[in-house]
């Protein structure tokens, strides 16, 4: 199961976050997409759209609903964070260590998790474009305070929204194989087009 964080501005309607889920769906995952603000106060209050902390709180509420459906109990779950979403989902990670097991970022803010990435002992995927110079060195420099495995991993000739041809797709098979070994002990592709680092605590 993979639970989705939006960033600043968006919802669950995200066309990017929708297809890499449907990407999800094809290979055998349960994906959830839900609104952290309800359309007033996203309406009402811009700021609350970077309260990080807020959205942390509501993202691992509904972690904590999950297990009350008895078909997903069971299930190990990951998390798909995107731009401030990526903080609020790394910081819902450190607060649930033995409930997230896995945790990709697109075009992430890790760096506003702050002194909490070191509760961050899930696999954590980051994924950013080549093309987005400054995301680049925070999700670099973010990697040094991760308390657990992780990889970086640079999206050739993307930018920050991914929008050129093919990037979404290599973000999406990204995800879909980092999710494969670490939630559904499947091996996953490594897709063409990206560079890689990696470290961390095995």
């Amino acid at each position: 199961m993979v639970l989705f964080a939006h960033g600043s501005g968006s919802s669950r309607l995200s066309p990017r976050n929708r297809m890499v889920a449907g990407r999800l769906a094809s290979a055998g995952f349960g994906t959830v997409l839900t609104d952290l603000l309800t359309p007033d106060e996203a309406e009402a209050d811009a700021e609350l759209r970077f309260d990080i902390a807020l959205l942390a709180r509501r993202l691992t509420a509904v972690l904590d609903l999950l297990p009350e459906h008895a078909v997903l109990d069971r299930l190990p779950v990951g998390l798909f964070g995107a731009s401030t979403g990526a903080a609020a989902a790394l910081l819902a990670t450190a607060e649930r260590p033995r409930q997230v097991r896995a945790v990709v970022s697109r075009g992430g803010r890790p760096d506003l998790a702050g002194d909490r990435l070191a509760g961050v002992v899930a696999p954590t995927l980051l994924i950013v474009g080549e093309r987005d110079p400054e995301v680049i060195a925070l999700n670099r420099a973010a990697t040094a305070g991760l308390g657990g495995e992780w990889a970086l991993r640079v999206v050739a000739g993307a930018g920050h929204l991914f929008e050129e041809p093919g990037a979404l797709d290599e973000v999406a098979s990204a995800a879909t194989a980092w999710f494969s070994v670490h939630l559904a002990a499947r091996t996953g592709d490594d897709p063409d087009g990206m560079l890689m680092e990696g470290g961390g605590h095995a």
